[in-house]
């Protein structure tokens, strides 16, 4: 009898003891978890001397040029431990000259699937906006709206105009506008994208149009810079001054 009373208590003491281990093991994985969740959290960055500013600088750099490239989308913490691993002179998980392979072939597919759906948002905005009431649609594609009907002389392929322009892109970003700067612009006839040359020789003066301009008669497959992408239908506020 006292054997067996033995056991019952051994028994208790063990249960007891493996409740406890497992209380404070659980209890242990909750702290490990918050302090990792804290170290993911971004740490406060504090700009102050010119080493600060040119260590930044270099992350903005180099994070700008990735972004134009179309690889805003990458692991970061992957992309952050390859830094680390070349800084450090560790031994790199993927070596240079592959390196160079791989992104550049991210950087062809993301520049081909961004070009592709631009070229198709373009198409679909077009077909859209020459159904709308008002809008004409000439042989070439372009669109163009009358707002403001002029009176004066129509300039020729050879002529200088001065006119005031604002220009977006179909979501409504400006890029450029004469009417922000103050200043109205003259240039020739012949010496803008075609869709600019078309339009304003169908003008008179003191007529203001809104243009609706195809990328075919725009900047094409190349665009413009930073702020006209490949394939992008444009959007002028064109105000034929005067036909010099």
């Amino acid at each position: 009898m006292k054997k067996i009373i033995f056991c019952v208590a051994l028994a208790t003491g063990s249960l007891c003891a493996h409740a406890q281990s497992k209380k404070e093991l659980l209890t242990e994985v909750t702290r490990l978890k918050a302090e990792l969740e804290e170290l993911k959290k971004p740490k406060p960055v504090n700009v102050t001397t010119e080493f600060d500013k040119t260590s930044y600088g270099f992350g903005v750099l180099m994070a700008t040029s990735l972004k134009s490239q179309g690889a805003d989308s990458l692991d970061q913490h992957l992309f952050m431990a390859g830094l680390r691993d070349v800084l450090a002179n560790k031994p790199l998980l993927v070596q240079r000259q592959e390196a160079m392979a791989v992104c550049q072939n991210y950087v062809t597919q993301v520049t081909e699937m961004k070009n592709t759906k631009r070229k198709e948002e373009s198409q679909a905005f077009l077909e859209a906006n020459g159904k709308k009431a008002g809008i004409t649609t000439t042989a070439s594609g372009l669109q163009y709206q009358i707002t403001t009907a002029g009176s004066g002389r129509k300039p020729g392929p050879t002529d200088r105009v001065t006119v005031h322009y604002t220009g977006r892109l179909i979501d409504g970003t400006m890029f450029d506008s004469s009417v922000e700067r103050g200043q109205p612009a003259t240039f020739g006839v012949n010496q803008v994208i075609s869709g600019w040359t078309e339009a304003l020789q169908l003008m008179t003066e003191g007529s203001k149009w809104v243009l609706y301009i195809p990328a075919e008669l725009g900047y094409g497959e190349r665009g413009a810079g930073a702020d006209i992408p490949p394939h992008s239908a444009l959007i002028f506020d064109v105000e034929l001054i005067k036909v010099n």
